[in-house]
């Protein structure tokens, strides 16, 4: 029996060591090489890649083509699966490894025809540009041709093959899906379409208030027309669904420059931090490229070649997004007695069509038509057959008109250039080049010059459009037609203005009487307003005056509510307890205070008994967003617009006839919620706890038993309306404070010694889960802590965690 037992445990055991050991060599196989000699096809000359201590590659060349090169190579070797990952998402083709519940979104994506269009982008590019991009795919391909390494643990985990070898239009698609992340204007459409089916005109316009200070622009009675078209509206709900995330109100970003007036040195500053939806592993990979000719550093995009956003040796910049108006829906009326044809200004025409096979895993291949108008592809096609039918949809289908779309969008181009700008007026050249995403930019150089301009194509709309972009349009009606773009030189820009100082945040860029129409939907200017006054509070900057700036947690618009929430009347004891903490809060949103959590579960439950009613449950789930909510609330509350009657609750026995007792009930209902979910103590409750920031990871963040190993979560300070921007989804049942679009990366540049310019991203440099690499940014960047971005070799090498010599 003990023998029986011994060679049972020894069995076990030489099973668990076998494990470990496999676990081992897989983890140590599928980990890069950085240092020693190595020996890759496709270079030029040899190529030094010197690590830094945090995993930061820098790359040494004979040549900027070998640079190039060995980018691709690098994001290969570090982002692989995200490599894989972003091609797929851009080409439409996630259902061959992820199986059907990615057929919707890759059906949607071929509708689009990013891969497409980005053909024909190449065939329009500079010699120079097609050069960086092929040296790049050349990079990426000698990994994945010549490398012996291991796959990333999620091609094992998924079953997904090797990859193919990259081509250079892989890059001009995903530049295309960073212009859909960073705009999506369209779903603001759909949602006016769908509050029509309950509103008139003037409530949406009371619900979608336009900005601070501006009257809602003037628009036909739509209300009409699309309660005609319910099918249509269901379609295009669907849509919504089914298209990758994006968003206006997701996604922001700060930056700011001030000339040497205003600084110790006597030299401009420059300060960034993109916002954008939190990924594991980050959008961004730090790298450094030194080649004749070519000297920057920054943050890359993995599937693009060049620094997005950085420094070379004598500027320094940075993005935030302007989000204008550049997608239109239009409505297309079929032709009752053809079906192939649509109805145009001129009458009636052929639809233009195309074919479209995507492979699904363990299912056959779907095959599907794609028409497209004169104004863009026709979206609802997307949808299975089953999905479109209905009287409606056989009179009527919608076109997607977005500037991305066009053949000669040379974005890439500008975006690989800017990097060797040497001056404002090589800045601006490459800048012509940015068609989209239409983005915010600042500039400063060593000369002692700053800057801002905001390049982009953005549609011009003619008078007699009665519509402004809000809302789907009739396609038959020319009215409705883009006109043209706003000429470049009419952009907004400024250099070296008398202030000394820019900053931008998402707000309204231009004054009254710019002569062009951006948009509408310009981000409340909370963040811009306290970046303004902190800028203001200090006489001569330096850098730690910046970072200082970068990690401000002080909420305007909690501010701006504090005086009604201190009015309220408490309906119980644990009321009257809540509303003591909240008298001396000022609205800075600390990770490890109570008074964030319970102020923003109480706003959170106030504004879905304010508009719950009114709108519906499908509504209010699908739409509780945050900006429209807020700015809504506060005209609701403080009256602005006559319409504190949102606040009578006409749900059948109710009780809150006013928005004083809407508070109160609200309040008690929203504390017995955060009671049940961190107990009765709420001196114990922690806003950090709540706020967890989640970089979440394609596909894994889905799978429970895999979400914790590839996920990566960390308490924040920080709400939607603060400089150090944590923003939350109140539509989340769950995890309605969940912290999911953030500083992506932080930045800040000195320009009297750009050497000492510091920057980080959200989790660290590795894509590979198995790495040290992986998460080793994630709690400096929830600190608001930053690296050294320095380009000196010397320097490099003094914590150098080696050097890898890649040579032909």
């Amino acid at each position: 029996m003990n023998n029986r037992w011994i060679k049972i445990c020894c069995a076990v055991l030489f099973l668990v060591v076998g494990f470990l050991f496999a676990v081992f060599w897989y983890r140590t196989a599928t980990l890069p090489q950085t240092a020693g000699a190595l020996r890759v096809p496709g270079l030029q000359h040899s190529v030094d890649v010197v690590r830094d201590a945090e995993g930061v590659p820098h790359v040494f060349a004979a040549s900027a083509r070998d640079a190039w090169f060995a980018l691709g190579y690098l994001h290969a070797q570090d982002r692989l699966w995200q490599l894989e990952m972003n091609r797929r998402i851009a080409s439409g083709r996630v259902a061959e490894i992820l199986g059907p519940g990615a057929l919707g979104t890759d059906r949607f994506l071929r509708t689009l025809g990013i891969s497409r269009n980005a053909q024909q982008i190449w065939q329009r590019l500079a010699p120079d540009t097609r050069g960086v991009l092929t040296a790049y795919a050349e990079g990426i391909n000698a990994w994945l041709l010549h490398d012996g390494a291991q796959l990333p643990p999620e091609f094992l985990l998924t079953g997904a093959p090797r990859p193919a070898p990259w081509q250079a239009v892989d890059s001009i698609a995903w530049q295309t899906m960073m212009a859909w992340d960073l705009g999506a204007n369209w779903t603001q459409e759909i949602l006016r379409m769908r509050l029509a089916q309950r509103l008139s005109v003037e409530q949406i316009n009371a619900f979608l208030p336009p900005y601070p200070g501006d009257a809602p622009l003037p628009t036909r009675d739509y209300t009409s027309l699309y309660r005609s078209m319910q099918a249509d509206v269901g379609q295009l709900v669907r849509l919504a669904q089914l298209a990758p995330p994006s968003g206006v109100d997701g996604v922001g970003s700060n930056n700011w420059v001030v000339s040497g007036q205003h600084t110790k040195s006597g030299k401009p500053l420059l300060a960034n931090d993109p916002h954008l939806g939190l990924n594991a592993p980050a959008l961004w990979y730090f790298a450094h490229l030194s080649a004749p000719g070519l000297d920057v550093i920054g943050a890359t995009l993995p599937g693009l070649p060049g620094v997005v956003l950085g420094r070379n040796q004598r500027i320094a910049w940075g993005f935030t997004n302007t989000a204008p108006d550049v997608q239109d829906l239009y409505l297309e009326r079929v032709n009752p007695a053809n079906a192939a044809q649509y109805q145009t200004p001129d009458g009636w025409a052929d639809f233009g069509t195309r074919q479209e096979v995507i492979r699904v895993k363990g299912q056959p291949d779907v095959t599907m038509t794609v028409r497209e108008t004169r104004h863009g592809p026709v979206i609802t096609g997307a949808l299975p057959l089953l999905e479109r039918s209905g009287v409606d949809a056989a009179k009527h289908v919608v076109a997607f008109a977005w500037t991305a779309l066009m053949p000669d969008d040379l974005t890439i181009q500008g975006g690989i250039r800017l990097g060797s700008a040497g001056n404002w007026d090589e800045f601006i050249t490459a800048a012509r080049d940015f068609h989209s995403p239409q983005q915010n930019m600042v500039y400063a150089d060593v000369d002692g010059n700053i800057g801002f301009i905001a390049p982009g194509r953005v549609p011009r709309r003619l008078p007699g459009n009665d519509l402004h972009g809000l809302a789907p349009a009739p396609g038959w009606d020319a009215r409705y037609d883009w006109a043209g773009f706003i000429p470049f030189d009419q952009l907004p820009r400024s250099f070296n203005p008398p202030s000394g100082k820019i900053a931008s945040a998402n707000e309204k860029i231009v004054a009254p009487g710019y002569p062009y129409f951006l948009t509408s939907e310009w981000s409340l200017p909370y963040r811009a307003q306290r970046i303004a006054a902190l800028l203001d509070a200090t006489g001569r900057h330096d850098l730690d005056s910046f970072a200082r700036i970068q990690k401000d947690v002080l909420s305007l618009a909690a501010a701006e509510l504090l005086p009604l929430v201190r009015r309220t009347r408490p309906v119980d004891e644990r009321s009257r307890e809540a509303l003591a903490l909240l008298a001396g809060w000022r609205g800075e949103m600390l990770a490890d205070r109570p008074e964030p959590l319970i102020f923003n579960a109480w706003m959170r439950e106030l504004a879905r008994r304010i508009f719950q009613d009114e709108l519906g449950d499908a509504l209010i789930k699908d739409y509780f967003e945050q900006r429209n909510v807020h700015a809504a609330m506060v005209n609701v509350l403080q009256d602005r617009d006559g319409q504190s009657t949102w606040c009578r609750d006409t749900r059948p026995g109710a009780a809150a006839t006013d928005c004083a007792q809407l508070m109160s009930v609200s309040l008690g209902a929203a504390l017995a919620g955060l009671e049940q979910q961190y107990g009765g103590n709420m001196r114990d409750w922690r806003w950090g706890r709540a706020h967890l920031a989640r970089a979440e990871h394609r596909p894994f963040s889905r799978v429970p038993l895999l979400a914790p190993l590839f996920e990566l979560r960390v308490p924040t300070p920080g709400d939607t309306y603060t400089v150090n921007v944590g923003r939350y989804n109140l539509s989340d049942e769950t995890h309605p404070f969940h912290n999911r679009h953030a500083a992506s990366l932080r930045a800040l540049y000195d320009l009297s010694d750009l050497e000492k310019s510091r920057y980080i991203h959200s989790t660290g440099q590795s894509g590979n889960a198995l790495s040290a690499h992986y998460r080793s940014f994630v709690q400096r960047w929830a600190r608001a802590e930053y690296l050294p971005m320095t380009m000196q070799r010397s320097v490099v090498e003094q914590g150098s965690t080696g050097t890898l010599r890649m040579s032909p």
